[in-house]
């Protein structure tokens, strides 16, 4: 069975979708992995289809093949199942797909927060709650995949709450300013309030269509990025708001969640507490960025001819590209270790 992992923060602007797309690809260099794009911006899909963003909405053959479309037989009420989406797969890691996202996914988020709040006192509704669950698991099943990265957008919407509580594991990536400890605030309030109703609710479904899945996501950790390097490390006042994060986090974030049944045993962890469940803290790609962009790859997939540089400049573009390269895969494997305990 896959391990989902969902990235999620409601503050924007924290590189929630690149944190997913980069840890997901570093996963896919040795497992299936299974992009969820849950955020009507799209970017995640945006970053897979790069060029072909416009024609896979567009084309009769794939508009239909994306997240909203795939639970749409539940959400209005169509007399048939629900069936596997016929998933993007870049050329550059055929290991990678893509459940693509739609602009409109949030339509539903008000025939969903009824289903979820109404205690099943409604039939027609009853199979909303395991809709999303149930297309991602016929398409994990029909691609065979290890793991699953849900991109979720920033807010605290049903259907985040929905996606959210169906995974295993949730990754908080978070950025070093002060609205980041307001955000983490609110996280560590309203998270084990999801898990909460969850709890209560999970029998009142388990006759429907398509039951709640069981189970706690387990916290991963945290990624720390956008900041600037000085002289080896974040410069400040970086360095400042990094350590309040990871103070915040370290401490009553982490019993809050603890508290909730959302974290893993200490002792799965391996000494990961002792950075205050920081998994790594990633400055900002600069000049690689468009660069992989226009490659349609992260920046450390970036080929040496695609650096398009000589000299001094190339040899930079390398190192740089060396050190994110190390940096994701670490990032990747301390997520499969721990995915592998949730």
């Amino acid at each position: 069975m896959a391990k989902r992992l969902v990235v999620f923060n409601h503050k924007g602007g924290v590189s929630k979708t690149t944190t997913a797309y980069n840890v997901g690809w570093s996963l896919a260099e040795h497992s299936k992995v299974l992009f969820v794009d849950a955020d009507a911006q799209c970017n995640l899909s945006g970053l897979l289809l790069n060029d072909d963003f416009e024609a896979y909405y567009l084309d009769d053959a794939t508009k239909d093949q994306n997240l909203k479309d795939g639970v749409s037989p539940a959400f209005d009420g169509k007399p048939v199942p629900l069936q596997a989406v016929d998933c993007f797969s870049p050329a550059r890691n055929r290991n990678v797909f893509l459940l693509a996202g739609h602009a409109n996914l949030s339509a539903y988020d008000a025939a969903l927060t009824f289903a979820q709040t109404s205690n099943n006192a409604i039939t027609t509704l009853q199979n909303l709650p395991g809709a999303f669950s149930e297309l991602i698991r016929l398409t994990e099943e029909r691609y065979e995949i290890d793991y699953t990265i849900i991109d979720l957008n920033p807010s605290l919407s049903a259907i985040n709450q929905n996606l959210f509580l169906i995974s295993d594991g949730f990754l908080i990536p978070t950025n070093p300013d002060p609205f980041s400890i307001m955000a983490l605030q609110t996280l560590k309030v309203t998270l084990p309030r999801w898990v909460s109703w969850k709890r209560s609710a999970i029998n009142l479904f388990e006759d429907s269509a398509y039951p709640l899945r069981p189970g706690t996501p387990k916290f991963i950790g945290t990624v720390i990025q956008r900041f600037n390097i000085r002289k080896g490390r974040a410069a400040a006042p970086y360095r400042n708001n990094i350590d309040e994060i990871n103070e915040v986090v370290g401490g009553e974030v982490f019993s809050a969640l603890q508290a909730a049944g959302m974290a893993l045993p200490l002792q799965n962890y391996a000494g990961l507490e002792r950075e205050h469940f920081c998994l790594a803290e990633i400055p900002d790609f600069q000049g690689l960025l468009p660069k992989a962009y226009e490659a349609g790859v992260p920046v450390f997939a970036l080929e040496d001819e695609e650096l398009d540089a000589t000299g001094p400049v190339l040899q930079g573009f390398k190192e740089r590209r060396a050190f994110f390269s190390d940096q994701f895969q670490g990032i990747a494997a301390k997520v499969g270790d721990l995915l592998d305990h949730a």
